[in-house]
């Protein structure tokens, strides 16, 4: 496929998504570091979204230091939530109305070649980033996004850099893994990691889920 090809029809497919969000339920695991501090935490969630705007987390099991579950992973977790109900969704899309692309060349990732284009957002907001993303090259659908958040969503936090992989699942294409270092005013580097799997898409319900709950049972 074509580089401009490939950046149309995921253009279409983004788009897709965003006009037609499909509910879901997930399992999601996040483990987080601190390593100035020598702190860490790991809480397994049952993820809930629910069309269009609600998004819930169920928690399944916690481990590790309570300062970390408190301050990093929880802060985590009721931003996505916030980001969901505030339904800004269209303002953060990797598409021609928030970004300029720039085609850079053929890659792979995990021995698949890749379209990589560089990404420049239009405005400097949070949830925006300046940095890559990569293209399969057979279909078009987005197979990773990396790079810097041009705008935090938290005075106390100065810089993150992520990567974020993504998967074909039953025609969507939803995120399955996550790595970010942030520069914190407070604790130095906080390093997180986000795996999600499971994906259901049998109507989730509201029932017992709460947006960052805790618990260690």
């Amino acid at each position: 496929m074509a580089p401009e090809l490939a950046l149309q029809t995921f253009e279409q497919r983004a788009a897709r998504q965003l006009n037609e969000p499909v509910s879901y339920s997930a399992n999601t695991v996040v483990e987080a570091e601190l390593p100035d501090t020598a702190q860490r935490g790991k809480f397994q969630l049952r993820r809930h979204f629910i069309a269009p705007r609600t998004l819930l987390f169920t928690p399944v099991r916690f481990v590790g230091d309570n300062f970390v579950k408190s301050n990093v992973i929880a802060r985590l977790l009721q931003a996505e939530v916030d980001h969901a109900g505030k339904g800004e969704s269209a303002r953060t899309a990797i598409d021609e109305a928030n970004y300029k692309f720039s085609y850079k060349g053929l890659s792979e990732i995990d021995d698949h070649p890749v379209h990589e284009f560089h990404v420049k957002p239009r405005a400097k907001r949070p949830g925006l980033f300046k940095g890559k993303i990569y293209l399969d090259a057979s279909t078009g659908s987005l197979r990773r996004a990396e790079g810097t958040l041009v705008k935090t969503q938290s005075f106390f936090v100065k810089r993150v850099e992520f990567v974020q992989d993504y998967a074909d699942i039953e025609g969507y294409t939803l995120p399955v893994h996550a790595r970010s270092v942030a520069k914190t005013r407070l604790v130095g580097r906080a390093l997180v990691e986000v795996a999600t799997d499971d994906y259901d898409f049998s109507s989730p319900t509201a029932s017992s889920a709460t947006p960052t709950a805790g618990g260690s049972e």
